[in-house]
C-alpha cells in the first residue's frame, strides 16, 4: 500500500484545480448581506451612489436578483437607515433614566459621525414612510426610549413629548456639527480658517466677531451642554417643585 506523500513529495504533488468552466462558490445572499453592502456603498460614495446597478456590482450579482431583498430603492434606503439606527443600544430597564439618555445621546453622535452620509436619510425617510411600515430595527429605539421614560414615571403622553424633543435636539445637533466645516485646517487664524474673511464686515459683524468661538467648536462638549439643559427641564417636569402657599 503506497504511503501518503510527506515533506517535499507532498509539496511537489500537483494541486487540484477547478475545471475550465467552474467558478468559486459564492456565499448565499441574505437581506443582512445586501443591506451591509448598501451601507458600505453609501459610506464611501454618498446616497446618490446607491443604485441597484452599483449594489449589484459591489456584490457581484445581477441587479435583478437584489429585488428579492429590497423591492425598490425606497425599501433599500429604509434598510440602510435601519442598519445604522439599530447600532444604538438603549437599556429601557435602567433606573437612571437621565444617565441612559445622556449615554444614548453620545452613542447617537458617534453613530452619526461614523455614517455622515446616512444622517439626512435618518431625518427625511420617516417623512415618506408611515410609522407602522418602517422596518422593526428602525422602530426599536423609539420603543426602548418610551419604555425607559414610562418606567421612570412619565405618563405615556409626556414620554412621547420627551422622545420628540430629545430626538429633535439630537438630529439638530448632529446636522449642525456636520456643517461646522473648516476651510483650511492648517490656518492658525480663526477668521481665515473658517473662510469668514470672505464675508463683508458690515453685514456679518457677529459671525466675524465670533470666529474664535466658532473655530473652537467641540461637538461632544456642545452635545453634553445641550443634554444637560434638556435633562434639567425634564427633571422639573417629572417632579415639579411645590409652589408655596401665600
Amino acid at each position: 500500500m503506497p504511503e501518503n506523500p510527506t515533506g517535499k513529495e507532498a509539496a511537489a504533488e500537483p494541486q487540484k484545480r477547478p475545471g475550465k468552466g467552474a467558478s468559486p462558490k459564492r456565499a448565499r445572499l441574505t437581506r443582512e448581506i445586501v443591506l451591509a453592502a448598501a451601507l458600505r456603498l453609501v459610506d464611501a460614495d454618498g446616497l446618490d451612489a446607491l443604485t441597484m446597478r452599483r449594489l449589484g456590482q459591489a456584490l457581484e450579482r445581477d441587479p435583478m436578483a437584489l429585488y428579492r431583498y429590497a423591492p425598490n430603492r425606497g425599501a433599500l434606503l429604509d434598510g440602510v437607515a435601519e442598519q445604522v439606527i439599530q447600532e444604538l443600544v438603549i437599556e429601557p430597564a435602567d433606573p437612571d433614566w437621565q444617565s441612559q439618555l445622556r449615554k444614548t445621546a453620545h452613542a447617537f453622535r458617534r453613530m452619526a459621525l461614523a455614517h455622515p452620509h446616512v444622517v439626512p436619510l435618518l431625518v427625511t425617510r420617516p417623512l415618506s414612510t408611515p410609522l407602522g411600515l418602517r422596518p422593526p430595527g428602525a422602530l426599536r429605539p423609539l420603543e426602548q426610549i418610551l419604555g425607559l421614560l414610562t418606567r421612570a414615571g412619565f405618563s405615556p403622553e409626556n414620554a412621547l413629548h420627551v422622545y420628540r424633543a430629545y430626538y429633535g435636539y439630537l438630529y439638530g445637533h448632529i446636522l449642525n456639527e456636520l456643517q461646522e466645516l473648516v476651510v483650511d485646517a492648517e490656518e492658525n487664524e480663526a477668521l481665515l480658517r473658517l473662510g469668514l474673511h470672505r464675508l463683508p464686515a458690515k453685514e456679518f459683524p457677529n459671525l466675524r466677531g465670533m470666529a474664535h468661538l466658532l473655530a473652537d467648536y467641540d461637538g461632544e462638549d456642545e452635545l453634553d451642554q445641550g443634554i444637560t439643559i434638556l435633562l434639567t427641564g425634564l427633571q422639573e417636569r417629572l417632579h415639579p417643585k411645590a409652589v408655596p402657599a401665600h
